[in-house]
């Protein structure tokens, strides 16, 4: 049986032309945007950057985090060829100046200075942080930041050795200052206070400031604090420096040793820094990143200058950062669980 062939009519009614018209219109102009928008994109990239570059930094200035920030994304600006332009977003611990990080277009023009307490700690000590790792593609780590063990000029212990001792022969009758709930000098001690098996009265301060000088003042025994707020007091005899935290000793302070080396055989906690951007900013942006801080990291004089703050440079590609977050959100995360730290 043999159908009649379907056929449309050589003349179309107007609104049926202009219809077909703009389909093939749009079709056509969606096909050549699709063959130019990888061309476009690496274009942009390959031009970045072409302004200034805008770094939000979640906490205050002045501080230590900020001014290891300034240290070398200052010398990562000259190798970009453009100013990096700083902004202090602090407030909960960073967790304000991240989640505004977080929102910024992922065009490589806004970048985020996180550590170990805006990545790691805060998603486990508070129930809504505002953002998650996840918003950021992670670029590069700085460094790797020791922590110091002080204790107040008129205790009487000249060694990690005798302060163990004395804490552990009185339970429940020595304090340690720390920044605050949940901080990394917080859980630092407490993870000390875990593996020696000690009793000692935590005293958290709103800032790490606040806690030093009461520790200068006696109003508190000890403190484990970063390096960058600890080094200068100790070096002015305000304090009394005992060992230093990480599985090394640090090269600004040979002399200081470990915990490790004091009794406690494998402690190893230390604080990191790192850039990030926005999720979905193109790759090669992150690797233009990459390159200018793994640039600025190798100038001698910024070494030196992060080495006398107690900071050692870590530099790495995005993917080992990434690892990296995921092994510390462990770490860290653990010390929140046996400390009972917790933030509305």
């Amino acid at each position: 049986m043999n159908l009649p062939l379907c056929r449309f009519p050589h003349r179309l009614p107007p609104s049926a032309f202009w219809l077909r018209h703009l389909l093939l219109t749009y079709t056509a102009a969606m096909a050549t945007l699709a063959l130019l928008a990888p061309a476009a994109h690496a274009q942009s990239a390959t031009a970045y950057p072409n302004k200034p570059i805008k770094l939000i930094v979640p906490f205050p200035a002045g501080g230590g985090g900020d001014t290891l920030a300034r240290l070398v994304m200052l010398r990562a600006a000259k190798e970009l060829g453009q100013p990096i332009v700083v902004e202090n977003l602090g407030g909960a611990g960073g967790n304000v100046g991240s989640a505004a990080a977080a929102k910024a277009p992922a065009d490589g023009y806004t970048l985020l200075y996180g550590t170990n307490g805006t990545h790691a700690i805060n998603h486990a000590i508070y129930k809504s942080p505002g953002f998650s790792v996840r918003d950021f593609e992670p670029v590069s780590q700085l460094t790797r930041i020791a922590a110091m063990v002080v204790v107040r000029p008129t205790l009487q212990v000249n060694s990690m050795a005798e302060l163990t001792k004395l804490l552990k022969a009185n339970p429940g009758k020595y304090t340690f200052g720390s920044a605050g709930n949940g901080t990394t000098s917080h859980l630092a001690g407490e993870i000390y206070k875990s593996r020696a098996g000690l009793a000692v009265v935590h005293i958290p301060y709103r800032g790490g400031a606040q806690a030093m000088t009461d520790l200068m003042g006696g109003q508190v025994d000890m403190m484990i604090e970063v390096m960058p707020n600890a080094a200068p007091q100790a070096k002015g005899g305000r304090v009394k420096p005992l060992a230093v935290t990480t599985a090394t000793r640090v090269a600004g302070w040979p002399e200081l040793p470990t915990i490790a080396e004091s009794g406690l055989a494998g402690f190893d906690v230390s604080a990191w820094d790192a850039i990030f951007v926005p999720a979905g900013t193109p790759r090669p942006i992150v690797n233009r990143l990459n390159d200018a801080i793994h640039k600025a990291l190798a100038d001698p004089e910024l070494r030196a200058q992060l080495q006398s703050r107690g900071a050692e440079v870590a530099p790495g590609t995005p993917e080992e950062l990434a690892k990296h977050i995921a092994s510390s959100m462990t770490l860290w995360g653990d010390a929140v669980k046996r400390s009972g730290a917790a933030v509305d």
